[in-house]
């Protein structure tokens, strides 16, 4: 059952059941007003005959004249604590049978619908007393018919609008439900297409349903629908750059390899190229390795205190170490800052934006390294007077394997474009942000946000 004939059966049985409910109210409202009115015709009647009864001296009650106003369908009958019939008024009301057999020997004023000669009446049955003490009981009756005949053809209009009510607005559901729904069909018969032909490029129209909750569900599936192109699209690049990451060294290892077997001999040069691709193949498994633990959340961190000008100090000096002649590396200014974090994480960060530095900046340029306060954050800059990053390149530089080719050539000690993924991964996880500026022609700077830890 689709989901349309479930709403519109759930609906349609909650509007049957409001209608029943509110026509067992209706015929019950009618038929008290109906019988109230017989009621009181009834108790008029009941005075109009006590008001000619008359007590014989055997303390028998009798009529003693013909009521003036009571209505030609009203019977009474006079009957006797020993169940006999002392008077009666109307062709029924002389009968042997009483018109409520057990209303005889009420004491209180009673009102009942009884069935009588296959004919429904309303009785009333009232005490009478003489001395102080009940002598008879009177029962005062009229027909039914019009009231009965009232009843079935209230219940038939009910019954008739029930219906009705139930089919006309089971289909208008029907109608509107499907339409409503009609996107959600959409929705399935998009899947089912991405599903037949692997194009997740397909998104699906919104047709007018931008405000309400379809239009919600419609923006959310193409969001997902976007982000699982994305990925997949990224899944793609990274498996076809990792192939061509690893061909290279490969190709190297294995040429080597081929030179030394037609020589017979090994060669110092080419056991120094094997060395070198089997080092960067083990960075890039390495890399890969850590991006993978971090991304499946695998990658413990060891937060406590970090004294973070120590920590600037001591990577300053070793990048210092390492930029030899080529770059002057500087620190220009220094704050003593403390941060909650993981030193080794935090130092693997800086090494990697100092050795980008010094690896993109021409030799004779110029590294700059400076920490600062900045409100309740710690602001580290690391700034370069390489050739810079051209702004199309800009957002994608935090992305797996992404290098700005133009401003940033291959070579052996090229890295593999993971530094940056690594280093913006273990950024975020200190609750921090990394931001980059860069010109063409003027350098890059790299700035890291970290939140100062409360003492």
């Amino acid at each position: 059952m689709s989901l349309t004939q479930r709403l519109t059966l759930l609906y349609s049985l909650l509007l049957g059941g409001i209608l029943l409910i509110f026509g067992a109210a209706v015929f019950s409202l009618v038929n008290t007003v109906l019988l109230s009115q017989v009621d009181d015709k009834l108790a008029a009647a009941a005075q109009e005959f006590i008001a000619i009864s008359n007590v014989t001296d055997l303390k028998e009650v009798r009529f003693s004249a013909s009521p003036v106003n009571v209505e030609s369908d009203v019977q009474a009958q006079v009957w006797g604590l020993n169940n006999e019939l002392q008077d009666g008024f109307g062709p029924l009301g002389r009968t042997a049978s009483a018109f409520d057999p057990a209303g005889t020997h009420v004491s209180l004023p009673r009102f009942r619908e009884v069935e009588h000669d296959e004919r429904s009446f309303r009785v009333l049955s009232v005490p009478l007393g003489y001395g102080g003490n009940q002598i008879a009981v009177m029962q005062v009756a009229t027909p039914l018919d019009s009231i009965v005949f009232a009843r079935r053809y209230l219940l038939y209009v009910l019954f008739v609008i029930w219906v009705y009510g139930v089919i006309v607005v089971g289909l208008a559901l029907w109608f509107t439900l499907g339409r409503a729904l009609e996107p959600l069909k959409v929705i399935v018969e998009t899947a089912e297409q991405i599903n037949r032909a692997d194009d997740l490029s397909r998104r699906i129209p919104l047709q007018g349903y931008e405000e309400d909750e379809i239009g919600s569900l419609i923006q959310t599936f193409n969001r997902t629908l976007e982000r699982l192109e994305a990925l997949f699209t990224s899944q793609q690049r990274f498996i076809a750059d990792v192939s061509h990451e690893l061909r290279t060294p490969l190709t190297v290892i294995k040429g080597n390899v081929d030179l030394m077997r037609r020589m017979k001999q090994f060669d110092a040069e080419s056991l120094t190229s094997i060395d070198q691709e089997a080092g960067r193949l083990t960075r890039l498994v390495g890399g890969l390795l850590m991006l993978a633990q971090a991304e499946s959340g695998n990658l413990p961190l060891n937060f406590q205190r970090v004294e973070l000008d120590l920590l600037v100090t001591e990577v300053f000096q070793e990048m210092h170490v390492i930029a030899g002649g080529k770059v002057r590396v500087h620190l220009s200014d220094i704050d003593q800052l403390q941060v909650n974090g993981d030193r080794d994480r935090l130092k693997q960060v800086l090494i990697n934006l100092i050795a980008n530095a010094i690896q993109y900046t021409p030799e004779g340029g110029d590294v700059f390294l400076s920490l600062a306060k900045v409100g309740a954050q710690a602001r580290i800059i690391c700034r370069d007077t390489g050739p810079g990053i051209p702004a199309e390149d800009l957002p994608n530089i935090f992305n797996r394997f992404y290098r700005a080719e133009k401003s940033r050539t291959r070579g052996k000690s090229t890295g593999f474009g993971l530094g940056l993924s690594i280093t913006k991964w273990i950024v975020e996880r200190h609750n921090g942000r990394i931001e980059v500026d860069s010109k063409v022609g003027q350098g890059t700077t790299f700035a890291i946000w970290l939140p100062l830890l409360d003492l």
